[in-house]
């Protein structure tokens, strides 16, 4: 039988022979995860069954094919809480949680303790939790097409005490689901943004999530351009649009805002620096067509 530490330096070795700077991350997170235990490595003499020795081993082979560590493990964190992934829906990322304090803060700076939200195109949910969770009197809507994404949306919903979140399944490129909510205080989106070229360069771990939740057409601005022209009707005068995009896609995104009559602009950098949201007012009395 083979110890903790025999074992870790294993799956260490396997996972460091494709990417030797997450070597060590990766293989806490499994081990954690398998052994049930936040510090498994604190008693690395400790021996560890055959049959869960097997277990870890099968998921380091994977990781080290390129399989996402997110998928290994079924779930991952985003603002300090759990959301069950897997293929179908795309993993959430840190740099997400940049939209979420934009969002908080404007809500903050508006006085707005009970606003109206829809989160477009929301995949495993998780900016529509965390904003639930800090905005627990909000009225709270999820809109959603794929079938397997809306399977997680619907777990992660119930898993973080959430279940009054509004769940739509809806195409957000659709009229009648842009006109289903309407008198919106804020709408948020972390879109489809890449462009084809990134399509064609993704890395390995990335082409296991869904497509559709990643190719933003050829210059990556489609769904930009789209859903702020069709949803601008559904946002109040003087309520906001919120959106993610990718690196260097700011102005393009801003001219976008400014063309369909949103103004004050607001970018945000995440935590690496990179300019990744931007928030901008609705400055008109919109009415269906």
């Amino acid at each position: 039988m083979v110890t903790r530490g025999e074992l870790f330096a294993q799956v260490r070795s396997l996972i460091a022979q494709r990417d030797e700077e997450t070597a060590d991350f990766d293989t806490n997170c499994i081990f954690q995860d398998l052994l049930g235990e936040r510090n498994p490595m604190f008693a690395p003499k400790t021996p560890v069954p055959d049959e869960k020795a097997a277990e870890i081993l099968a998921l380091a082979e994977r990781r080290a094919q390129g399989y996402p560590l997110q998928y290994l493990l079924g779930q991952w964190e985003f603002w300090g809480c759990r959301f069950k992934v897997g293929e179908g829906v795309l993993i959430p990322r840190p740099d997400t949680e940049t939209l979420v304090e934009q969002v908080l803060d404007i809500c903050r700076r508006e006085g707005l303790k009970a606003p109206k939200i829809a989160d477009l195109c929301s995949g495993s949910g998780c900016i529509a939790v965390a904003l639930k969770k800090e905005l627990p009197e909000a009225e709270v809507y999820a809109v959603e097409l794929s079938e397997k994404a809306l399977t997680y949306l619907r777990q992660n919903t119930q898993l973080n005490g959430c279940g009054d979140i509004h769940i739509i399944q809806g195409d957000v490129l659709k009229r009648e689901t842009a006109r289903s909510l309407m008198g919106l205080d804020i709408l948020v989106s972390n879109p489809p943004y890449l462009t084809s070229k990134d399509m064609s360069e993704l890395m390995t771990e990335v082409t296991y999530e869904p497509a559709e939740a990643l190719f933003g057409g050829e210059d990556g601005l489609g769904f930009y351009r789209a859903l702020t022209q069709l949803w601008k009707v559904s946002v109040k005068e003087g309520g906001f649009i919120a959106y993610e995009f990718g690196m260097g896609q700011h102005e393009d995104v801003k001219d976008i805002l400014e063309e369909n009559s949103f103004t004050d602009v607001e970018l945000r950098q995440d935590g690496g620096g990179i300019i990744r949201t931007a928030a901008a007012r609705n400055i008109i009395v919109n009415r269906p067509a």
